[in-house]
């Protein structure tokens, strides 16, 4: 009798938990979509968005006018948002699991550091690869962003046999510094593209248009669909190696299609809208607070609300000094980093109550 209670309650909590993330991604949505230099109700917004859905005609000039500013400037951008958004939260949720470390994310282990130098070789030498086109850009960000992981881990191994966090942490923070040293190499070397370059490190999806969500859609799909196929092994893997190995789990076979999968979401994401970091640190660690730490409910959970937090700062940077527009990256970071002084500061606490 418990035990159909305890079920009853969680799977209340997991649809409240999912009404509610649902609920505030498409609140997100819409308001990011409404709101910019041009104000549109949001009425109107929805019947625009139903509109081009359901293949509507609209006929008056202004209605016109508002359907060209959202389906053809501000939709494809706070879609592109909120696929960047997803896609970094659920490569942080999945890091912080298979590391057991919430302080583990894309851009503490330097995987969005080699990700990004892979992008900005690409601009900055205007590499195009006949047979990807488009593509170049993803597929070179994602090549040199799991070159990165698997380095990181190949050196964490060497300095420490038994493969502890902090070490493949440490290693990550190493890695992400030396490899910062070779895009301010780039960026000295660099005269008239320099904006361009600058631009996009400090993460924008600014002129962004549907072709971007092109890019990184099948990405996103591809990965996110490997992830969620594997939420079940890192479960086990929470528990430690040994544990998961007794529960049938096979181990490094799991935690390289892993970090695989994770790495392909980064280097997508920062192919399109360059560096943005904290999303995959602050996401998941509050979705975890707030919804515990399952992994088939907490990788959804994290997509959902990565992509709504994504939505909402793309529209405070472009709104907060209009008509001028902020990096999303800068705005990221003042929100992530105090959550990342704080949680930290309570892993220490935490730790020295265990002494």
């Amino acid at each position: 009798m418990q035990t159909l209670s305890t079920q009853t309650s969680l799977t209340n909590k997991y649809v409240l938990a999912y009404g509610v993330t649902v609920a505030f991604f498409f609140l997100s949505m819409l308001t990011a979509v409404s709101i910019g230099t041009v104000s549109i109700p949001l009425v109107e917004t929805v019947n625009i968005i139903g509109g081009q859905l359901f293949h509507l005609s609209i006929d008056d000039h202004i209605g016109a006018m508002h359907t060209n500013i959202i389906v053809d400037i501000r939709l494809p951008r706070v879609l592109l948002a909120g696929l960047v958004g997803g896609s970094l939260a659920i490569s942080g949720a999945v890091f912080q699991g298979l590391l057991q470390n919430p302080l583990a994310d894309p851009y503490i282990l330097g995987v969005s550091s080699g990700a990004s130098v892979g992008a900005v070789a690409t601009l900055f030498f205007n590499i195009s690869i006949p047979l990807l086109g488009l593509y170049t850009l993803p597929v070179l960000s994602i090549v040199t962003a799991l070159l990165t992981m698997f380095v990181v881990l190949f050196f964490a191994r060497q300095a420490d046999r038994a493969m502890r966090v902090e070490t493949i942490i440490l290693t990550g923070v190493i890695f992400s510094s030396f490899l910062g040293s070779f895009i301010s190499l780039i960026i000295a070397l660099t005269d008239d593209r320099l904006q361009q370059i600058m631009g996009w490190l400090l993460g924008s999806v600014s002129m962004r248009g549907w072709d971007y969500i092109g890019i990184i859609l099948p990405f996103f799909i591809i990965g996110t669909l490997i992830l969620l196929m594997n939420s079940k092994e890192l479960n086990a893997l929470v528990f430690g190696e040994a544990r998961a190995k007794h529960l049938g789990v096979d181990v490094q076979k799991r935690k390289i299609i892993i970090l695989v999968a994770g790495s392909i979401l980064t280097g997508a994401a920062v192919a399109v809208s360059g560096a943005i970091g904290f999303v995959g640190l602050v996401i998941p660690h509050m979705m975890r607070r707030l919804w515990g730490p399952d992994h088939r409910h907490l990788l959804p959970l994290s997509i959902i609300t990565g992509a709504g937090f994504l939505m909402l700062t793309d529209l405070v940077s472009r709104t907060i000094i209009s008509p001028s527009v902020l990096p999303i990256g800068v705005i990221t970071a003042l929100i992530g980093a105090p959550v990342f002084a704080l949680i930290l500061m309570k892993q220490r606490k935490g730790m020295r109550g265990g002494l």
